[in-house]
């Protein structure tokens, strides 16, 4: 057990906690311009044979680099990626990339300052930057994850308590050394749950904590204690009274399932949210930017399709070619949904909302082909773009269904905490149709939970692989 008169001897020379990752940091808010304005001018090359740029590219140039100013400025990406994962980060990134090129072509379309040559351009322009920023990146953390294998920007911490959450804590820390915290030991408390597993050293009692904290130069102090113990909460935070270290509380709700929990002031007072919509300030306003910029690209894209559709869908039967269905959304909101028509229009005259089956021949030939590959659905982007509905969501139901199934299926409306999507995290792992709902309820609010603008990104681009054609499509 530690004590401050049998420490040996303190380490002759630490690196400074974090200037590594700030470092890193100001390297790739320098890279991101310069790699733009680089890959702008070799794309050019490519396109042009030359780099003899008119006004009007230039202006080009610089309106883009305002737009990644904005859009990466305000971004996550250049804070600390200290135990976030490299993949979240690409998909964020490129996430970004989307949006700032989406903007620049809407840019150039609405004020018709390009031919097709300057848009085959900005294509090459848009391949060439995207893969320039990822590569820097991987970069960036290959050299992070090499300084930290040699003992370098590395956080140390200690906890307190023995509780399952702090030996979670343990394991997850030590199977990801990338993440650059290294756990010194822990300080038994009298509200002990468990006895630490594997190699952490107990560095001693309560009594122990405040010097060992300060005498090491500790970073991180995580207090893993329930709740209802207040005294030995408040005997650790005495103890950290003059410590500068960071204290990070993890309370010990073991098996309790919480929604996008946080801490906030509300007139001063500290409150924790058990459970609320991620999309709240400024995530609302770029989920809905994500929304309507990529809607908007992408029926530009699709209106030859959908006009085609249009017409096989009037050709096949008398009616009209959208049907509206009543679905609900966001804080158990309606809307009209909009799909391609498959079915005759007195399909449900007799039966009333029915629940779509395999085997069943109510849609028409070219409705039966269209719901088969999900082309039925893309009318739902005019949804997107009015506001009703996001791409990326918990797909929508009935409201039938939603007052039927809140009583079968635990936590059912909580999916409704979001707005409904076209696509969604269950649609990709292949829960659609009838399939099980009680797996479709756990992928929508993992989803709901992990909510960011990479995970669209990331469900966004495996509905193109796997999000059409499915055997549960009918």
């Amino acid at each position: 057990m530690w004590t401050a008169s049998s420490q040996s001897h303190l380490e002759q020379w630490r690196a400074p906690s974090g200037r590594l990752t700030t470092t890193f940091g100001i390297i790739l808010r320098i890279s991101d311009p310069l790699l733009l304005i680089c890959t702008a001018l070799a794309a050019y090359r490519l396109q042009f044979g030359d780099l003899l740029l008119s006004v009007n590219y230039w202006r080009l140039i610089a309106i883009t680099m305002l737009l990644s100013l904005l859009v990466l400025g305000t971004s996550s990406l250049y804070s600390s990626w200290r135990g976030r994962s490299l993949l979240a980060e690409l998909a964020q990134l490129l996430l970004k990339w989307l949006l700032i090129f989406g903007a620049l072509f809407a840019y150039v379309i609405a004020i018709q300052v390009a031919d097709s040559q300057a848009m085959l351009w900005v294509q090459k322009w848009f391949w060439l930057s995207a893969c320039a920023v990822l590569l820097s990146r991987l970069l960036v953390r290959s050299a992070a994850a090499w300084a930290r294998a040699r003992g370098n920007d590395l956080r140390t911490a200690v906890l307190v308590g023995a509780t399952p959450d702090a030996q979670k804590i343990i394991d997850t820390l030590r199977e990801n050394s990338w993440a650059g915290i290294t756990i010194r030991g822990w300080f038994s408390t009298r509200a002990d749950r468990c006895v630490i597993d594997g190699p952490t050293e107990l560095l001693g009692t309560l009594d122990d904590l405040g010097s060992y904290v300060e005498s090491n130069a500790i970073d991180q102090v995580w207090i893993a204690l329930p709740m209802r113990d207040e005294a030995q909460i408040a005997l650790a935070l005495n103890q950290l009274q003059h410590a500068t270290a960071d204290i990070k509380f993890v309370p010990d709700m073991f098996g309790i399932h919480l929604l996008n929990h946080s801490i906030e002031q509300l007139a001063g007072l500290p409150v924790i949210n058990l459970q609320q919509t991620p999309l709240q300030g400024r995530a609302r306003l770029f989920k809905a930017l994500e929304d309507r910029l990529l809607a908007a690209v992408i029926l530009l894209m699709i209106s030859p399709l959908m006009l085609a559709i249009a017409i096989a869908v009037k050709l096949s039967s008398p009616g009209p070619v959208f049907y509206r269905q009543e679905r609900m959304s966001w804080n158990n909101s309606t809307f009209q949904m909009l799909k391609f028509r498959s079915m005759p229009v007195d399909a449900e005259t007799g039966t009333g909302a029915v629940w779509a089956k395999a085997g069943e021949n109510r849609a028409t030939k070219v409705g039966a082909f269209l719901r088969k590959t999900s082309l039925d659905e893309l009318p739902q982007f005019l949804n997107v773009l009015r506001g009703d509905m996001s791409i990326v969501g918990p797909r929508p139901e009935r409201p039938v269904f939603v007052h039927q199934f809140k009583h079968e299926i635990p936590a059912y409306m909580k999916k409704h905490m979001v707005k409904a999507g076209i696509t969604g995290w269950a649609q990709v792992n292949g829960w659609r149709g009838s399939t099980d709902l009680h797996k479709r309820i756990e992928c929508d609010l993992f989803y709901i939970e992990n909510w960011s603008l990479g995970f669209d990104l990331r469900i966004i681009v495996a509905t193109l692989f796997k999000g059409f054609l499915h055997k549960n499509a009918y």
